[in-house]
Parts: C-alpha cells; structure tokens; sequence
C-alpha cells in the first residue's frame, strides 16, 4: 500500500487514513487503489468495524488537482482506481465510521454519502464543485443525496456547489455528531467501539435491509461515470477548466 493511506488494526477496529497532509490529503489514483484494497481485505472474523479518517485541517481536498486535469485533457474520466474504491464502499460488508475535520471536498464528501456513522469538527466545510466545473456528481451521490436530505438540499450542494458548514451537515443528515476539532478521532472511535461490541451478524442484517441491494448503487456510479466522462470533452467543461486554471494562478 501507498504510505499516503496508513492502515491499521486495533482490536476489531480497522482505520484506514489518508496521510497526504502537505496537499490537504487530494487523493492520488494510488491512494484510491490502497484505500480499496484496505476495505476489501478486511477480516471479519475479527474485524467489526472500519474507522476512515485523515489529518488535522482537512479530511480530503478532493480529486488531486494534476491528476484531474490530465482526466480532463485526456478524456480519460474517472479511472479504474478511482471506480474501484467506490464499489468497495458499496459493497462493504462492515459498518464504516468517518472522522472529518476540516475541508472535505468533491469525493472528500460524496464518500460520506456512503458511511454509518460521521463525525465532524465544528469548522468543518463540505462542497462538491462538480458541475462549476462542468462536470456532474460521482459517487452515486445523485441517488444518496436526495434521498438523504431531501432534493432542495441536494440541489444546493451538488448541482449549486453551495459548501455546508458542519452544521449545515448535520442539519441535512450528513453528519451524526459535530464536535471541537481536537475531540473528533476520539468521538468517531467511542461510535466505532460502540459498533463494535454489538451482535456482528445482527449488525451485517439490520445494515443490510437499511442500505439495499447495491447492485442499485453500482449502477448509478456507473452511470455518473460515463456522464462524467462525457461532460469532460464538452466545451463548457474545457472552458470552466480554463477559468479554473487562471483562478489558481
């Protein structure tokens, strides 16, 4: 695995966090790749939840900003390791709990979409720019983010790019619990061990007939995928690139 995303077992606690804090933990195609592997690997026999977290001040900025833009000049869309990741959160077998803090950005918020239990520090911030960009949401965000907090938020979030403040968050189901910065891996480990000491396989049922079949939500990232490759080609997603880029500049 990348020492960008560290892995560790704790009893039947499993945490697998981004450590790339220099670039506020943007996600490399390598990280996607090692953060899958670590879900699919679990053991649960003696693994009984999975505890997802990243650094002080920011829990993900996103897609790597390089990256992304070869994705984008090359048409090249989503990728394999990025695809890869998200069906293993779909198909995830154990309860997931994330720790944010900070900024959470693009997938760095649509990945909380899919799981149990969340939470965030008080000056945590939430966006999904995708469609400033031109581009549309992932991560079967279309599906889980209406369905969460209802289509008007949804809107405002996806489609708008309007950012939620961690109260925001919380307010739209999003987030479970919001806490001073220096108390969130203490509080997300306290709802990870709570988890962990319930009956296994009544916990695996009971999430189950919550969540539904994923075969539903594999879908729709499929097609989001395809949709987002295509919108990358399109002049209105080159020309929102290009403003982007004179932004950073």
């Amino acid at each position: 695995m990348t020492e960008l995303v560290r892995v560790s077992d704790d009893g039947p606690i499993r945490t697998v966090r981004m450590s790339r804090p220099d670039k506020r933990n943007a996600l490399t195609l390598p990280m996607y790749a090692a953060m899958a592997a670590a879900l699919e690997g679990v053991d649960r026999k003696t693994t009984r939840c999975i505890l997802i977290a990243g650094a002080p001040g920011a829990f993900s900025a996103g897609h790597d900003l390089q990256e992304f833009l070869h994705a984008a000049t090359s048409g090249e869309g989503l990728g394999a390791p990025i695809l890869r990741f998200l069906y293993a959160l779909v198909r995830a077998e154990l309860p997931i709990v994330a720790a944010v803090e900070g900024l959470a950005v693009g997938l760095g918020t649509t990945m909380l979409l899919h799981c149990d239990y969340v939470v965030a520090s008080r000056d945590a911030r939430f966006s999904t720019p995708f469609v400033q960009l031109g581009l549309v949401p992932e991560a079967a965000s279309s599906l889980l983010g209406p369905d969460l907090m209802g289509p008007r938020r949804a809107f405002s979030l996806l489609v708008m790019g309007r950012p939620m403040t961690a109260g925001d968050a919380q307010a739209a189901g999003l987030v479970n619990t919001v806490v001073d910065a220096a108390d969130v891996e203490s509080e997300a480990g306290k709802a990870a061990r709570e988890i962990a000491v319930l009956p296994p396989d009544a916990v695996a049922a009971s999430r189950r007939l919550m969540r539904g079949p994923p075969e539903d939500l594999i879908k729709r990232i499929d097609e989001e995928a395809a949709l987002f490759k295509a919108r990358l080609t399109t002049p209105e997603a080159r020309s929102a690139f290009e403003s982007f880029l004179l932004r950073k500049r």
